[in-house]
């Protein structure tokens, strides 16, 4: 069996936690190293995840000619250079979202030869209670969509923490609001003509620490949601149609070894006891991202997102910030 050699741009949280075992379950892949700044980080994190090579630079890793594919995790800032420079190295990338801060930082990534994959790692797209989530919108089940509502919260003050470190892209709208954003996208399946947004900043911060939005996808349809980096943990996002709502219980971190649900509800009685229940198998999502990602790599198939999906997506995110600082709905 054929496998995409990986290698891990350095020793992030999300890579060591979560990204990298899932890819190490991936059939098609092989992790097969690992880069930080500081050797010493590579060749613990390569000791414990059992990875044969460390390296003590990132241009050490994307000259490394048994490397197929490079995972980027590193903070906001770096996602668009480091991917750059990876892919004119020869490599495909999965890089974390955000692919950029801004849709004109993300348009750097044109930059990228053509014949090489890159990918912005929304995991929910591979999941398969998203998948079904879709099929259901899809099917008509639901009647005429027409509102999304959704909502991801987490509390974290640490001031360490590059997600309360505004210079290098922090804040909920780019960490967490994406995901609603993606939300609409891939269930809409089109893009918002404008956005309104409400927000509010850590006044030590300065990042936003809350954002409710509502966003216009034409045709009477519309996204709603509210992220916040300050607030109770908590994830939802409902589906509403003519006939029917769907929600999906744990929408964006299903836990990997524990079954997911769907449920679709007719509204009668209120109270959705009677809401049919689709219990779908435990995944890893990020497993899922990654086979597919490497089936992509080995020419099997074609992925439907790319660098423009990536660029029309970061188009959204900024008209969010645009109406904050205007005040008012903000084009697309």
């Amino acid at each position: 069996m054929r496998k995409v050699r990986w290698g891990i741009l350095s020793t992030a949280n999300i890579g060591m936690q979560k990204v990298t075992p899932a890819i190490q379950k991936s059939a098609h892949s092989e992790v097969v190293a690992i880069a930080s700044r500081d050797l010493g980080k590579a060749q613990a994190a390569a000791a414990r995840l059992g990875i044969p090579k460390a390296y003590g630079s990132y241009e050490e890793l994307f000259a490394d000619p048994d490397i197929d594919a490079i995972y980027n995790p590193l903070p906001n800032h770096l996602h668009v250079p480091m991917t750059v420079a990876a892919a004119k190295a020869g490599k495909h990338v999965l890089c974390e979202k955000p692919i950029a801060r801004t849709a004109a930082e993300a348009e750097g990534l044109r930059a990228c030869p053509p014949d090489r994959i890159v990918l912005e790692a929304f995991m929910i797209r591979f999941h398969p209670q998203w998948l079904r989530a879709r099929e259901i919108v899809r099917s008509g089940e639901l009647g005429e969509v027409r509102a999304i509502n959704a909502v991801f919260a987490y509390h974290n003050v640490d001031p360490a923490n590059v997600r309360n470190q505004a210079d290098i892209g922090g804040g909920g709208i780019l960490d967490i609001g994406c995901y609603p954003v993606t939300a609409g996208r891939f269930l809409f399946e089109g893009e918002p003509d404008r956005v309104v947004s409400l927000v509010e900043r850590d006044p030590d911060f300065g990042t936003d620490r809350l954002a409710t939005v509502i966003a216009d996808f034409g045709g009477g349809r519309q996204l709603s949601f509210t992220c916040s980096t300050q607030l109770a943990g908590h994830q939802r996002v409902q589906v509403f149609g003519s006939k029917a709502k769907l929600e999906i219980v744990i929408p964006f971190n299903a836990p990997p070894d524990e079954r997911t649900a769907i449920t679709v509800d007719t509204g009668a009685p209120f109270d959705g006891s009677l809401a049919r229940r689709e219990i779908l198998p435990a995944c890893d999502q990020y497993t899922e991202q990654a086979e597919a990602f490497a089936l992509a790599v080995l020419g099997e198939h074609k992925l439907p997102w790319g660098i423009e999906d990536s660029i029309a997506s970061m188009r959204v995110l900024d008209a969010i910030f645009r109406s904050e600082r205007e005040g008012g709905w903000a084009e697309v």
